[in-house]
């Protein structure tokens, strides 16, 4: 990745970031923690490397993002109005009445979100049967699939890496946020899903083991499930939950979910009263 792209892809993420904390901050409580360490990926699959349009986001061969830890939404959302997917103003909306933007993801409610996701778990199984339609229609699109650590102590989630794998559904790419927490402890503490990668080389999947927060890294790894054609592929992506927010890093474990000041929100994104 060149110096110029490698910029470009750092301020887009940046952007993110601040759409997503304005957001939240507005509302003044949501899942904060988990949604920025999520950022940068969403960075490389919008802005580089998926195939998607926002003049035409039914186009039935572009590629899927599936936001399978749908508390996560509010990154999902940023990265989407960035993109233009809607109107900036929307994002003043969050979880309020009468919203198109919910607190998990709804794809019934929003442009762009190609899988709702409640239940946790249920994302990744519906990524696999996408994936799966796409090779039976033999359409080119890709999968790219994002779960958490937390949400992996769900059988579910095995279940679906077990039929992917033994599918070969090379045309999908599963994302682990590895962020070491969930909502009540650190993941370890309550049911550790490690070691993931070798997990699920043994369920017949390639594992590429990554800095979550590493642009350049993501692309190559993202690269190499592209050219791989007979295995889907894992991506552990270590990461740090709240990454470059350094206030909800702070909090550890509960940056989960926490209050935003209307203070802290505006002074990180640089914005004078309304």
């Amino acid at each position: 990745m060149d110096k110029q792209k490698l910029d470009f892809l750092n301020a887009k993420s940046d952007e993110i970031r601040k759409i997503l904390i304005e957001m939240i901050g507005r509302l003044g409580v949501g899942h904060v923690g988990g949604s920025l360490s999520v950022v940068d990926l969403l960075t490389v699959l919008y802005y580089d490397l998926a195939k998607v349009d926002p003049r035409n986001p039914a186009d039935p061969d572009r590629d899927r993002i599936v936001m399978s830890k749908g508390h996560a939404g509010p990154a999902l959302y940023a990265a989407l109005a960035s993109k233009g997917y809607f109107p900036m103003d929307e994002i003043k909306t969050l979880n309020r009445p009468g919203t198109n933007l919910p607190s998990h993801c709804d794809m019934n409610k929003t442009i762009g979100v190609d899988m709702t996701a409640g239940s946790l778990g249920q994302g990744i199984s519906a990524a696999v049967g996408m994936a799966l339609a796409g090779k039976m229609d033999k359409k080119d699109y890709r999968v790219y699939a994002i779960i958490g650590d937390g949400e992996s102590q769900e059988g579910q989630v095995w279940e679906a890496l077990m039929f992917a794998g033994n599918k070969k559904l090379n045309n999908l790419t599963v994302f682990l946020d590895n962020n070491r927490m969930q909502i009540d402890d650190y993941v370890d503490n309550i049911n550790s899903v490690e070691p993931f990668d070798k997990k699920c080389e043994a369920f017949n999947m390639q594992a590429i083991r990554v800095n979550g927060h590493d642009k350049e890294a993501l692309e190559k790894a993202i690269l190499k499930a592209q050219k791989t054609k007979d295995k889907c592929t894992c991506i552990v992506m270590d990461t740090i939950k709240g990454y470059g927010v350094p206030w909800a890093v702070s909090k550890g474990v509960g940056s989960h979910s926490f209050t935003i000041s209307e203070k802290e929100w505006r002074e990180f994104c640089n914005k004078e009263a309304d």
